[in-house]
């Protein structure tokens, strides 16, 4: 099926974004991808975006589609196969995890945010809480079965957090949670994961962390001591 003309608006970190690339590369697409500065978004950028937000899919060089989630959606409907249940509660209830997928994000902004000790065990402890939830509901090998699926495109940048600060740091947020831990390393494998992000993204989301000058950024920089990291600023 001809999907047109795609070109992907995007931000190196972020994780929106790569629940996108993901989905275009699972789908065979065909796009350009288009990086920006969000501290010093361009003017066509901002004209394109009613959000002012990435990722933006820009198609025939006219129709902007954003909001990561509706993207996804859009290049499932659009090309052959589907990374959706067929069945109709299976996919509200996709779409209820992706969702699920999304708040996790957020928690992960509050965890790697947080100034001091206290409110970093407290971000940690909800982290836990959700990983916990997922526990419950994961298949296996990938979150509803052997098919990659959406959902997976959404938790694969969740998980590639705690996989470049566990390079510095012990991560014990999965101890126990043998169904996430497989997931997590199966999603880890996957090409199109792999191919979401550039070689440097591992430097680069560390020195975004460090910058913020949290609980976190000092455990890091503490990690980074000798490290391949060490020359970060």
């Amino acid at each position: 099926m001809n999907t047109g003309t795609i070109e992907l608006v995007s931000f190196k970190l972020c994780p929106y974004v790569q629940r996108s690339v993901i989905t275009l590369l699972e789908k065979g697409v065909v796009f350009k991808r288009t990086d920006i500065d969000l501290a010093n978004k361009p003017g066509w950028f901002l004209a394109l975006s009613p959000t002012g937000k990435v990722p933006l899919l820009v198609v025939d060089n006219k129709d902007a589609i954003f909001e990561s989630a509706v993207i996804c959606e859009y290049l499932d409907e659009v090309t052959e196969g589907s990374l959706f249940p067929a069945d109709p509660k299976l996919r509200a209830l996709h779409r209820s995890w992706i969702e699920f997928g999304s708040q996790t994000l957020d928690a992960i902004g509050r965890y790697y945010s947080a100034q001091d000790k206290e409110s970093f065990s407290h971000a940690e402890e909800l982290l836990r809480r959700r990983f916990e939830r997922l526990e419950d509901v994961i298949v296996g090998p990938y979150f509803a079965g052997a098919d990659f699926m959406i959902v997976d495109a959404v938790y694969a940048p969740v998980f590639r957090y705690f996989d470049v600060f566990n390079s510095l740091i012990k991560i014990d947020l999965f101890k126990g949670l043998a169904k996430v831990e497989a997931w997590r390393q199966q999603l880890a494998a996957r090409q199109s994961v792999i191919d979401a992000v550039d070689a440097d993204f591992a430097q680069a989301l560390i020195a975004f962390v460090i910058r913020k000058q949290s609980y976190l950024s000092h455990l890091l920089q503490a990690g980074a001591k000798g490290s391949r990291f060490s020359e970060v600023r």
